[in-house]
């Protein structure tokens, strides 16, 4: 390819910035002698970062791995970012306890358009090379393709821990769903990588991509697996379907006041993985909190303002953890607050059941959820705490919604 990246000069060892927060490497070793070389002989790595467009829509927990991939980037190596948009069609399986439902082409292309203006946040898509794993697995031959089914064994399959429990449950484990392990690993076939990223949850596949490569008769890739982010309810791992996420897109008013909802156990980790802060930052923050010197409160907004800088950058952090102040600790609700439309629909009589109000806005992520929080009385309606599943809300125009204390809404009647 043209205009090739070059190899960047930076204060601190390229292994050690890339090293950093990485939960394990396969095998460091190797990553070591790669990344010398290319500092000896100014040759970039190809590093490659796979997502599947299964939704629309990525959160910070995504984010912990693109800082990652713009790290190599920012060091001058040649960054891919690979749209599964062929792999997407069937679903990857990991951590899944029954197989996903195929998604159809046009699903999958809609999915991956709102894919790259979300990750232009974190990568320069000026010096990101974007590819589409159609462009070579649509065209795979059947003889192609029992050569490459050929790498694995059934038994080696069970090993992962989603498949394995799904056989011994009786549960059904489709043929294709074998098949997306193997096809990402023909994706650094398909690109000779050198390294791949990931999270945890991504380690067989990435593990079986560096098995592929072996009988294709390249070097293995280098696998760099990241920590996965706890999600806001600091019980699961981050994801849009609990509940428990921070979207990328969030507006930067948005996504602060929801950073402050967290745990106070998650603020290192969250300054950490999702903040990308400084070490020595890190470090202070988790002795501040440990011996008392630092009260929660700050320790969780200055990590707050740092997420949202990533996303949107230091001046809107700086206003959004200012409008925070301002309405939380001031309890000054007159300026802007997100507004939510409520169906008309949902309203019968003037009145709207407060549960499927709660749904419906975002504010829960289903009706069991919104009822829990009605019992524990952290749901308030202007002013006033509903309690029960029956509770209802007068419905007027410009109402504002509580959940918890730092998830607010306006609500606008449609």
């Amino acid at each position: 390819m043209e205009d090739q990246p070059r190899l960047t000069a930076v204060s601190s060892s390229p292994l050690a910035v890339v090293r950093s927060g990485a939960a394990e490497i396969l095998l460091e070793e190797e990553l070591a002698e790669r990344l010398e070389r290319s500092q000896r002989t100014g040759v970039p790595l190809k590093v490659k970062l796979g997502v599947d467009p299964s939704r629309p829509d990525l959160h910070i927990g995504h984010g912990v791995v693109l800082r990652k991939l713009r790290q190599f980037q920012d060091l001058g190596h040649r960054v891919i970012l690979i749209i599964g948009d062929f792999t997407g069609r069937i679903g990857d399986p990991s951590g899944q306890s029954a197989t996903r439902p195929q998604l159809e082409e046009a699903e999958v292309e809609r999915n991956a358009r709102t894919y790259l203006d979300q990750v232009g946040r974190v990568l320069d898509l000026g010096r990101t090379e974007i590819r589409r794993n159609s462009e070579w697995l649509a065209p795979l031959d059947l003889g192609r393709l029992i050569r490459l089914m050929a790498t694995f064994t059934v038994a080696r399959m069970l090993e992962r821990e989603d498949f394995a429990r799904r056989f011994a449950q009786e549960r059904p484990i489709h043929l294709h769903e074998f098949l997306y392990p193997l096809m990402q690993g023909y994706d650094s076939v398909a690109l000779e990588c050198d390294v791949e990223l990931g999270g945890m949850d991504q380690k067989f596949n990435l593990v079986a991509a560096r098995h592929v490569q072996r009988e294709w008769g390249q070097t293995p890739e280098v696998a760099l697996l990241m920590p996965l982010l706890v999600g806001l309810d600091g019980a699961e791992k981050m994801s849009k379907s609990l509940g428990n996420d921070v979207p990328i897109d969030l507006p930067p008013d948005e996504m602060f006041g929801r950073l402050m909802s967290v745990g106070d156990d998650l603020i290192v980790p969250y300054l950490e993985l999702a903040a990308g802060a400084d070490p020595s930052m890190v470090a202070d923050t988790a002795r501040g909190l440990a011996d008392g010197s630092l009260h929660p409160r700050l320790a969780k907004a200055r990590m707050a303002q740092a997420v949202v800088a990533v996303y949107w950058g230091e001046e809107a952090a700086t206003r959004a953890a200012e409008t925070f102040d301002a309405r939380f600790r001031r309890r000054d609700l007159s300026g802007d607050l997100p507004e939510a439309l409520v169906p008309p629909a949902l309203v019968a009589d003037g009145r709207v059941r407060v549960v499927r109000l709660l749904v419906e806005v975002g504010l829960a992520a289903s009706a069991a959820e919104a009822r829990r929080l009605l019992a524990q009385g952290a749901v308030e309606i202007d002013g006033e705490r509903p309690r029960g599943a029956d509770a209802e809300w007068t419905a007027r125009d410009g109402g504002v919604v509580r959940v918890g204390r730092y998830r607010f809404a306006r609500l606008r009647l449609g």
